[in-house]
């Protein structure tokens, strides 16, 4: 079912690798909707640091997926594909998507796709999805976190970082995180967190056993990895679990596997982008049930830092990797 619509769109994608200048408006055909799939006239996008990392040249697209950057969009469903829902066609969603949400349309699972209240402002849907959906998936499921545990996220400002925050001290946790200074610091305890600690002037592993009067945070969500990896162990409690989920600060890590195996800690990781459809669909079935009545009701609101129209790609990607953002970078890509 398709309605009216141009052959031709404007994204924004890259011939080559590089920084953010490589990052270029492109004539492209409009995509069309398969199996179980929608077409989203998009509002706004997200930026995330995967997006800057996939520009880099060091995190190709998944198999069958748009090779635009962008993995988050909002707007309004204009075309559906054969299964999907026909109830769908002309309403407001914000979704997780694998690829293409730099553009004026895209491709979207229907089972993927999260409806948008009338009392939320497109573009604060569109920086919703890709951290609640990575969030949830790896605090909560991979990280088994519950109500009065203590959760210390890295990067307290970061998009992931303040949907951390502000999600686990909806459901009953203690939140401890990090920041590179104390004005981030500031901001972070602001937006909810218990303790922000400024981990270029003190020692986060110190000050996490002092917050915790030394039994260590029960859940740690890292991004950063390399040589925190341990230093995280050091500050993990008795069947802690040390989730991981970016690797900024290098690939590998060495461990002192017998402190691990005598406090009885766990490692575990993800990354949600190649995961299967079905896999996806599951996880926003379990988000719309239990997380997203608090965005539809106001109780949670993404932290926004700034918005930049499409054709400014290059500039969002530019203050991003400067690290001076509080919360999520976002795309206009409709007209007023």
């Amino acid at each position: 079912m398709v309605a009216s619509l141009p052959e031709r769109m404007t994204a924004i994608g890259f011939d080559e690798p590089g920084g953010p200048d490589v990052l270029v408006a492109k004539d492209c055909p409009v995509p069309e909707p398969g199996a179980n799939q929608v077409l989203i006239k998009v509002s706004h996008a997200g930026v995330n640091r995967p997006d800057v990392i996939q520009r880099q040249g060091l995190y190709p697209p998944p198999p069958g997926a748009s090779p635009l950057p962008g993995l988050e969009v909002s707007g309004t469903v204009v075309a559906i594909g054969e299964g999907a829902p026909p109830e769908m066609l002309n309403q407001p969603v914000c979704a997780l998507v694998s690829g293409g949400g730099y553009a004026e349309y895209c491709l979207a699972h229907s089972g993927h796709c999260l409806h948008v209240p009338d009392r939320m402002p497109m573009d604060e849907a569109a920086a919703i999805p890709e951290t609640l959906f990575t969030v949830w998936h790896n605090v909560f499921e991979r990280g088994w976190a519950r109500d009065g545990e203590t959760l210390l996220v890295h990067g307290g400002t970061s998009g992931i970082g303040t949907m951390a925050i502000m999600l686990a001290k909806e459901f009953g946790l203690t939140v401890l995180t990090t920041a590179g200074s104390d004005e981030k610091c500031a901001e972070a305890r602001e937006i909810g967190a218990d303790l922000a600690i400024n981990y270029k002037t003190q020692d986060f592993v110190e000050a996490v056993r002092k917050a915790t009067e030394g039994r260590g945070a029960d859940v740690i969500l890292d991004m950063v990895s390399g040589d925190y990896v341990q230093r995280n162990l050091d500050c993990l409690a008795e069947d802690g679990r040390h989730v991981t989920i970016a690797v900024l600060g290098g690939i590998k890590a060495e461990i002192n596997m017998a402190k691990l195996m005598s406090r009885r800690q766990t490692m575990t990781g993800s990354t949600l982008r190649p995961r299967s459809d079905e896999f996806k669909a599951l996880l926003a079935d379990e988000i719309h049930n239990h997380a997203w009545p608090l965005f539809e009701d106001g109780t949670i609101r993404p932290i926004m830092d700034e918005t930049f129209p499409l054709a400014r790609a290059a500039d969002a990607h530019r203050r991003m990797e400067a690290g001076d953002h509080i919360g999520k970078i976002v795309l206009k890509v409709a007209a007023d």
